[in-house]
């Protein structure tokens, strides 16, 4: 609940007007209507809670706010006073008073955060561990968060309720250096255009329309036209317009276009009021250099569609396009973008038309020109955009959007694109609750593998091994195609790892279970409960970092390694047979160069990347090879080369930085991998904002083994393909496991 809480809060009052007042702490500083000046007090829509100014219980003055729980439906409620002065700090301090009566199974407490430009919290408290609980007269409480002055674009202060009872807060003060906050130096900031058009905030004004197959012509264009100029254009690199803003602007002319010339005029009247950009003196240069992947502008460029004179102009723009720096996107250090500019809406609870048409076009320019994989998804991104938009027009609400949303990224084929955010839709969908048990799919059948808790009393209805064949009275078969299109990952076996973990998930207290045990069917029906137990791995709770197995046999497990733990185990391993590396978890420590060279007597290369470009959008290019291994020069304290046999064991639980690890080790002569197809998103990621409080990532780098072998959406290369086994399974085996010692002991 702490990080749900977290991420709820983070986008709960994400762009509500900031306040240009004084802080209005004691609540005594009305408006006419008796509002406390500056404050964002809503009553929920649900019913959940009443939130108001209550003027028969206070501290002091004639106010207080009072946050009462009547029903169940929402989990917390909170009050906000938003203000974007930014301050010559480098922490801020809340502090004020709290009543509370009857707050059994949450809690009530003063909270704070600070966002950056695009909306996203960079320091936040909500005093998750040590808020007030029970029935309390009125008691001080504080909080302290950092302040990023030079990242930080808004401050946001209040109080919240979370599950049941009453609470009241009074008497709020904010203080910095030991001064109040209207009485600390204040930083001006020169705002660029893109921040002050603040002309659609609250709504795009398009209204909902029809779609017809001449439309969708107008919007597949448009979309490829807004995303284009968005990445090229010089004026809208420098920050000089609001695309989003821009875009609702050009909305109505396209969607009112009749034919295709009309679609032409629109769009090239459009393109005639931004500035000419000037004439670029390298961009030819810097198109003919070499590529693995060059840009797909789709139908821009198709006179059957568009007339030659926009199509000139266009081309003009492609010519003498931006090369340096752009306000939209930029590239880290190591080479993936960076889209953290790009605004949430959190405060759009249910995106309108236009707000939808934006969701669609951001995410779709984004994987166009700066997905690395984009040649791998497996269709054609620019039907994508065609085939998307009569759904994102149509979605009737939130939960509809939402579902499009997980549907759009789940086709770009990449297992960190996952789908998250404070929209609770989004969360109703996924289920708030779960079952305390691991499944997995093993030779197509959904089995128990891990019983997490036993507070159910669930270990004298379902054992290891036993084959789930439907829930809530669906087949797993049906969920499983139910599932299929709104599941992100870079392979099949990566997405049923994750039908799996989710499957369980419910917004019912109970889920009812028909189960298989050697033949004879089962009916259970199963209390649900806090979601962290539904996503703990049975490997991981028992595993150990590293030990000598029987046999002489050394054994690691990254998901538990330390880097300091590398001295101790080169002397414990030094004699053993050989070495397992457990790759069926997430390293917590970087090992490719330091485990790396420890089981690798020589340096050569293991991977290389491919990385976008700012000046040359669509691109992609290959940058040199990463190395490891031992170097001629092994500085002092080193530990001892390892000279043996070392397999690793990797599945679909393998992903990213533990794919990246495996990568370097299997460059090892001496490393053999075995196991099945891994999670195939290796690259580091990269976040994506969406309307509506959505946030999603991409893999940022292309990933590629040194002979040009993609490792995205393939996965490691594997030496020994094996599966755990149904009967491996109900014996209590680990097959894999099993499978490497046997391979050690055969090499020795």
């Amino acid at each position: 609940m702490k990080n749900i809480l977290l991420i709820a809060l983070a986008l709960f009052f994400y762009q509500c007007k900031s306040s240009k007042t004084t802080f209005n702490g004691d609540f005594e500083i009305v408006d006419k209507a008796g509002h406390p000046l500056g404050w964002s007090i809503r009553t929920d829509n649900s019913g959940s809670y009443i939130s108001e100014v209550d003027s028969n219980i206070k501290r002091s003055g004639k106010y207080s706010i009072r946050i009462e729980k009547v029903k169940e439906a929402y989990p917390f409620w909170a009050f906000n006073f938003p203000i974007e002065t930014i301050y010559d700090v480098d922490s801020i301090t809340l502090s004020g008073y709290i009543k509370t009566e009857n707050v059994k199974s949450g809690f009530a407490a003063l909270w704070a955060r600070v966002d950056n430009a695009s909306g996203k919290s960079i320091s936040m408290d909500n005093m998750s561990q040590r808020g007030v609980k029970g029935t309390n007269d009125w008691k001080k409480v504080s909080l302290t968060i950092a302040y990023d002055s030079k990242n930080a674009a808004q401050l946001s202060v209040g109080g919240l309720l979370l599950r049941d009872g009453k609470a009241w807060f009074d008497q709020l003060e904010i203080t910095a250096n030991g001064k109040s906050i209207d009485k600390v130096k204040t930083i001006d900031r020169e705002q660029l255009k893109v921040q002050s058009d603040t002309a659609f905030r609250s709504s795009s004004n398009i209204k909902d329309f029809q779609i017809t197959p001449q439309r969708i012509t107008n919007l597949k264009l448009t979309g490829q036209f807004w995303s284009f100029l968005k990445y090229h254009h010089p004026a809208i690199a420098k920050g000089e317009y609001n695309w989003d803003a821009e875009l609702f602007r050009l909305l109505p002319s396209v969607i009112s276009a009749k034919s295709n010339l009309e679609l032409s005029k629109a769009l090239e009247t459009y393109l005639e009021n931004l500035p000419t950009p000037p004439t670029c003196m390298d961009c030819k240069e810097i198109s003919e250099r070499p590529y693995l992947i060059k840009p797909d502008y789709g139908s821009l460029f198709d006179a059957k569609i568009l007339q030659q004179s926009l199509i000139d102009k266009l081309k003009y723009v492609q010519a003498n396009r931006n090369t340096e720096s752009n306000f939209y996107v930029k590239l880290t250090g190591i080479g993936n973008p960076d889209f953290q500019v790009e605004k949430l809406y959190g405060h759009l609870s249910s995106p309108d038309v236009g707000y939808r048409l934006l969701s669609l076009y951001r995410y779709w320019a984004i994987i166009n020109y700066y997905f690395p994989s984009r040649n791998l998804i497996g269709e054609n991104w620019n039907e994508v955009l065609a085939d998307a938009i009569p759904s994102f027009v149509n979605a009737k609400n939130n939960k509809e959007y939402a579902l499009e949303v997980l549907k759009l990224v789940s086709r770009i084929k990449d297992s960190h694109a996952v789908l998250y955010g404070s929209n609770q839709a989004l969360e109703e969908y996924k289920g708030k609750f779960a079952l305390p048990i691991q499944l997995s799919f093993i030779q197509n059948k959904l089995l128990v593998i891990g019983i997490h808790s036993d507070e159910q009393n669930l270990k004298n209805h379902l054992s290891i091994g036993d084959e789930i064949i439907a829930i809530n009275n669906i087949p797993v078969v049906q969920l499983n195609k139910q599932m299929l299109p709104y599941t992100s990952s870079s392979n099949y076996e990566t997405q049923l790892r994750d039908i799996a973990r989710s499957v369980l998930r419910s917004n019912e207290r109970q889920i009812k279970l028909s189960i298989n045990r050697n033949g004879k069917l089962l009916n259970y029906d199963a209390a649900t409960g806090p979601l962290n137990l539904g996503y703990k791995n049975a490997l991981f709770e028992k595993a150990v970092p590293f030990r000598v197995l029987k046999g002489n046999i050394g054994y690691v497990f990254p998901g538990k390694y330390k880097g300091d733990m590398l001295s101790e185990i080169s002397k414990t391993f030094e004699d053993v047979k050989g070495i397992i590396i457990d790759m069926r978890c997430y390293p917590s420590a970087y090992m490719p160069y330091t485990f790396g060279n420890y089981i690798k007597d020589s340096q050569s290369p293991f991977l290389q990347v491919t990385r976008g470009s700012v000046a040359y959008p669509g691109s992609f290019f290959e940058s040199p090879p990463f190395k490891n291994g031992q170097s001629n020069y092994i500085p002092d304290g080193s530990p001892k080369p390892f000279k043996g046999k070392v397999v690793v064991i990797v599945n679909a639980d393998t992903q990213s930085q533990a794919e990246f690890t495996t990568m370097a080790f299997q460059s090892s002569p001496r490393v053999r991998v075995l196991g099945s197809t891994t999670s195939g998103a290796d690259g580091d990621v990269s976040e994506i904002n969406l309307p509506g409080g959505l946030t999603t990532m991409i893999s940022g780098l292309g990933v590629y083994y040194p002979d040009g072998t993609a490792a995205q959406r393939a996965g490691v290369k594997i030496d020994y393909k094996v599966y755990p086994t149904i009967k491996g399974i109900k014996a209590g085996r680990d097959e894999l496991m099993e499978k490497a010692i046997t391979l050690l002991n055969k090499n020795n």
